[in-house]
Formats: C-alpha cells, structure tokens, sequence
C-alpha cells in the first residue's frame, strides 16, 4: 500500500477551464483532462517563470513531485495540441492557497492555506460573531454540498 498523497497548494482555480481546437465539432472530439494542480505546475513553471524549487514551495510539494506534476501537465497539453484534443480542467488533489470569508455584519478576511489546514476561521476576527461563510473565488459556483474543503479526482472531501 503506498504513501498517502499530501495536498497541493493552488492559488486559484483557472476561470476558463475548457479550451478546444477550432473546426472540430464538439461530438468529435476527445478530451484531456488536466487537473487544477497541473495547470497550477504550469502557471507557476511556464506563465510566472519561477525556478522547480520555488514552485514547489508554493504547492507545498517536494521538487520531485512537482517535476512529475509538470512532466504530466505537459504531456496532457503536447497530446491535446498536436492531436486536436479538447482540454478540460477539473479534479483534481488540492486546497486553495488563500481562502476569503465574510460574516453577516459585511467584514471580510483572508485566511491563509497553514491556518485552513490546522484551525479553520469559526468566527469573525473583528465582531466576534459565528456566523461566517467562504466566498467563492472566481470560476467556481455553489453546488451540491457546498463549498470548500479539499478536493481529490474532482470530488470535494
């Protein structure tokens, strides 16, 4: 029995998340799936430039999994590209780097990933009150059971 996977760190979750070549109809095609946290490697690798050491940091992985993260993100983009596959982002094993809340009275915070994992907000910083709700970052929407938690293949935990 193997290790269990540790969460990756993402900032945020793309807005767009279904890209598909042009001439194609969509009945046609296949799919890649890339999950948030490959597209997370990517984004911080590729789009912000930052070195495997850093990027590592900031997913709260070791180097080597995030070399392996980014190896199959760009395997998934290179099969889509070259293949004229969709590219679907979704799923995924990740907790939101920084999450947003705001109680009844209108105040809002941030409450960082560390915080989230080992004491969760219960109740407003500035008027004390236990009626709190996280709001949602942008591209995501309110579903069945709710929001937030940690997510593995797609499904909230």
């Amino acid at each position: 029995m193997g290790r269990r996977q540790s969460w990756r760190k993402v900032s945020l979750i793309p807005v767009v998340t279904y890209f598909k070549p042009a001439g194609i109809r969509l009945a046609e095609l296949e799919e890649v799936k890339l999950l948030v946290e490959e597209a997370e490697a990517i984004r911080l690798r590729d789009l912000d430039g930052l070195d495997q050491e850093d990027c590592a940091g900031k997913m709260n992985v070791s180097r080597s999994t995030f070399s392996r993260i980014l190896d199959s993100a760009r395997q998934k983009i290179a099969d889509a590209l070259l293949n004229g596959k969709a590219i679907r982002i979704e799923g995924g094993n990740f907790e939101l780097a920084m999450r947003r809340f705001r109680c009844l009275e209108g105040h809002e915070w941030e409450v960082p990933f560390e915080t989230m994992i080992s004491t969760p907000p219960e109740f407003c910083p500035r008027c004390e009150t236990p009626s709190i709700m996280p709001l949602l970052p942008p591209g995501m929407s309110w579903r069945r059971g709710g929001w937030g938690g940690r997510y593995r293949g797609g499904r909230r935990w």
